[in-house]
């Protein structure tokens, strides 16, 4: 399943060589997360079943530098692994093909108690049903 986030650089993401700080590449990575599951409907679930996503792990290569209003574009790959959602993340200048950065994310689903919980039966199907439609 796919999914493409776009935003602009802020300013205020600028490190001191007037370039979009490493650190805040997890920030983008977050609210691409976050608005994927908002598009899916998937909050109102989680909420309440107290179950929340959480990052285990995340590897980032940067290719190229952004800089202030660079519009950008983030295209997700969802996939599941077993009892991992994993998000395979290209970051691009939006209406190019030129790449800025690549991302594999990990997630698990935990409850507010801090117990691990099995990735729902209905995110699973929709992420794999998409998948094999592709």
């Amino acid at each position: 399943m796919t999914h493409d986030y776009y935003l602009e650089v802020r300013g205020s993401e600028l490190d001191s060589f007037g370039h979009v700080n490493n650190a805040v590449y997890i920030s983008y990575l977050e609210e691409c997360r976050w608005k994927f599951f908002d598009e899916m409907n998937w909050l109102g679930y989680l909420k309440k079943e107290g179950i929340f996503p959480v990052v285990v792990e995340t590897n980032i290569r940067y290719i190229r530098e952004l800089k202030m209003l660079d519009k950008v574009v983030i295209k997700t790959h969802w996939r599941t692994e077993g009892e991992y959602m994993i998000t395979d993340h290209t970051i691009y200048i939006a209406g190019t093909s030129k790449k800025v950065a690549k991302a594999v994310g990990k997630m698990i689903f935990v409850s507010i108690d801090r117990v691990v919980h099995e990735l729902p039966d209905f995110i699973k199907n929709t992420i794999n049903s998409e998948e094999n439609t592709a």
